[in-house]
């Protein structure tokens, strides 16, 4: 990778890993990427979905346990080379792949300084380009969003940027979607500007949270496509109450128990929108009527759990730091019906945090509509789209990406799909709008 990608990763990232991050062609073709993970670990990825931690050893040798588990793969990483891109990976040599790396600053909404990076496959030809929206979290997407080399590696072209307030750029931190969507505006415009005539098709890639913002962000500027990461159709209340019920479900509750565990999630769900003025008497009688059922404990949602055991003054106290403009009543279904450019929605089956059964249900009624919406339903996969095993305490250990889930992607933003992919259970558009 050219010595700009280094010179910034050098910059924002621990540097005892700093010269190992990159995308490797390995001697038999295939291709390896390396990046950050967690304090002095590398995590290595493949596109067909494979993928493992690295823990460092003698000199610069790095061994590799399964997925996100403790567990000893037998891969081992050697960088033999590591400032000229030298690699060996199970055995087989191979080189950094020299992308076209541009740095770059450019203004979001209300002229907030957001700092950005292109990166394009080799060559001179026209290339479709993803610009990828990062979901809720903090991390800089810079640092830690691999797609940014993923998609590089099979030919398209990734604009990543740190969201405000996060990474190196300036702002404070929100969740305000529209805010987002302005910034993720003005990100399409730079990576079109910076990649100049190699612009081919250009699109949003949006992970979870960036679900929301990505087709928001499409309805104020044209770009050819839209994918979604185990995204939500639903408002971010509503994905604690269909948390709450998919995790109550698994649990072997019935419709019953969920209604009540609704209660609390609702109470929690009116706290937190009020922005934390109203719902602490409705919090109080569920917790009054509920609190010693034998299911209680199970109730967790996606942030229900986080705030169902502290007092009324530690949800008032630790709330604070937690109200980031959040549109928690925010209704999806009005900006996708409106969407007319070409959807896909990449869903996990098992996904807890953000369940997929009912955005299903309502993708499928603007399939039924004529909108161009792809969906592909990955079985027994969690948020992120990764397949997982039970731990002993039940707790579940990712242990690699879903087959196809990353391959699905890159043709999605080439414009020719060809499945299958993976395990994944897929539905087209209607060839003509219903009537």
């Amino acid at each position: 990778m050219l010595t700009t990608l280094l010179a910034a990763l050098l910059a924002s990232a621990a540097p005892a890993t700093d010269c190992h991050v990159g995308s490797y062609r390995l001697s038999d073709g295939s291709a390896l990427d390396i990046g950050h993970s967690d304090e002095n670990t590398l995590r290595w990825r493949r596109i067909d979905g494979s993928t493992g931690k690295l823990k460092r050893g003698a000199g610069d040798s790095w061994t590799s346990t399964f997925g996100w588990t403790d567990r000893p793969d037998g891969k081992d990483v050697q960088f033999t080379d590591c400032a000229k891109g030298k690699i060996t990976f199970d055995g087989k040599q191979g080189e950094r792949i020299p992308f076209t790396v541009q740095e770059t600053t450019f203004a979001g909404e209300g002229g907030t300084r957001l700092v950005g990076r292109l990166i394009l496959p080799p060559g001179k030809g026209k290339v479709p380009v993803v610009v990828l929206v990062h979901g809720s979290e903090k991390d800089s997407a810079r640092t830690f969003d691999a797609m940014q080399r993923e998609f590089p590696i099979e030919g398209v072209g990734a604009f990543v940027y740190d969201k405000r307030g996060t990474g190196a750029s300036d702002g404070q931190y929100t969740q305000d979607f529209s805010v987002l969507a302005n910034d993720a505006v003005a990100a399409v415009a730079e990576a079109r500007r910076l990649a100049g005539a190699r612009a081919g098709r250009v699109g949003y890639r949006g992970g979870s949270q960036g679900g929301w913002v990505a087709p928001l962000a499409a309805t104020r500027t044209k770009v050819d496509f839209v994918i979604v990461g185990y995204g939500l159709a639903i408002s971010p209340l509503e994905e604690d109450r269909e948390a709450v019920a998919f995790q109550m479900t698994l649990k072997g509750y019935d419709q019953s128990v969920i209604d009540k565990a609704w209660e609390l999630s609702d109470a929690v769900g009116l706290i937190l929108s009020s922005g934390l003025t109203d719902g602490f008497d409705q919090l109080d009688a569920a917790k009054a009527k509920y609190g010693k059922e034998p299911w209680y404990k199970d109730v967790r949602g996606d942030f229900s759990y986080l705030v169902l055991p502290m007092s009324n003054a530690e949800i008032r106290e630790k709330g604070k730091a937690y109200m980031w403009h959040t549109p928690w009543h925010y209704d999806a279904m009005p900006v996708l019906e409106k969407l007319q450019t070409p959807q896909l929605w990449e869903l996990g089956g098992d996904d807890i945090d953000a369940p997929s059964g009912e955005t299903l249900r309502r993708l499928a009624s603007l399939q039924a509509k004529g909108l161009p919406i792809t969906t592909a339903l990955f079985p027994h996969t969690e948020h992120g789209i990764t397949e997982y095993e039970l731990g002993k305490d039940g707790e579940r250990v990712s242990t690699r990406y879903a087959a196809g889930y990353m391959q699905l992607a890159i043709d999605f933003a080439k414009g020719t799909l060809h499945p299958p992919y993976g395990n994944s259970a897929m539905v087209f558009p209607q060839q003509t709008p219903a009537k």
